[in-house]
């Protein structure tokens, strides 16, 4: 099934849904009207049972150039800007209960970066160029530092942050905004790979091992344990869970495992 969208295109295969930025006359700039068409895809998604897992990709060579200047220029003399969105983009995108991919051919800038931190994973090419350039322009990285600070090793965003240096797909495997970076020949079938593992998760399980994922740093390490440990035999006892262990003992595929 495919649908098209003047910024954002829609497509869905075997529990797959992707998310294309297609905006390249202005690199993918997160533009207000960008932003509302990936929120409503991303909504989409989570709504449709069918879909298991979101991919993030775009056309042109550039994966997303952050926000949209132009617009942002246009916009002092109502006294805002409108980064505001981004917000909500970053959020719906850590926050999704599904897992998300981003797939990055491309070079990416400030806001573009805080949107592939979001994901889950992130494959791109070792070409792709990444660099925080906020600082040159004469604003920060505020917004996305919640999507970023979480993956990035400390020295490396320091670093990065106040230089706003390129760096590239090895140097972001290496400080944890990617998942992994490899030959750009290569990333269509990394990218495949990830979203054939990942939908041999359960649904719910998904879900609940992304909140897992979320829970900050434990205070009192047992009644973390005895939370987890109830938590551990809900998940044993449910629907999902008996048809799981069932599965893996018929050794066959579990029900929610899509067909080829």
């Amino acid at each position: 099934m495919t649908s098209s969208a003047a910024l954002v295109r829609v497509a869905t295969s075997r529990g797959v849904t992707t998310l294309t930025l297609d905006s390249p006359h202005n690199r993918n700039a997160l533009s207000t009207p960008l932003m509302t068409e990936l929120l409503a895809g991303l909504a989409a998604a989570v709504a449709d049972d069918a879909v298991r897992v979101v991919v993030l990709d775009h056309t042109g060579p550039v994966f997303c150039s952050g926000a949209d200047l132009e617009e942002t220029a246009a916009a002092y003399a109502s006294g805002t800007v409108p980064a505001g969105m981004l917000g909500d983009v970053l959020a719906a995108v850590w926050e999704c209960p599904k897992p998300v991919v981003a797939r990055v051919a491309g070079p990416a800038r400030a806001g573009g970066l805080g949107l592939i931190a979001a994901a889950d994973l992130a494959l791109c090419a070792q070409e792709a160029t990444f660099a925080f350039t906020e600082v040159r322009i004469g604003v920060i990285p505020a917004v996305i530092s919640a999507t970023v600070l979480p993956r990035l090793h400390p020295r490396a965003a320091a670093e990065l942050y106040l230089t706003g240096d390129t760096f590239d797909g090895r140097r972001a495997a290496e400080i944890g905004l990617v998942t992994a970076a490899g030959p750009a020949d290569g990333l269509d079938a990394a990218v495949e790979r990830a979203c054939a593992s990942l939908v041999r998760g359960a649904p719910g399980a998904l879900a609940g091992a992304k909140d897992l994922l979320r829970r900050p740093p434990a205070v009192d390490l047992r009644a973390e344990i005895a939370e987890l440990a109830a938590l551990s035999t809900g998940y044993f006892l449910s629907d999902e869970g008996r048809e799981g262990v069932a599965a893996f003992r018929e050794k066959r595929d579990a029900a929610w495992v899509p067909a080829d």
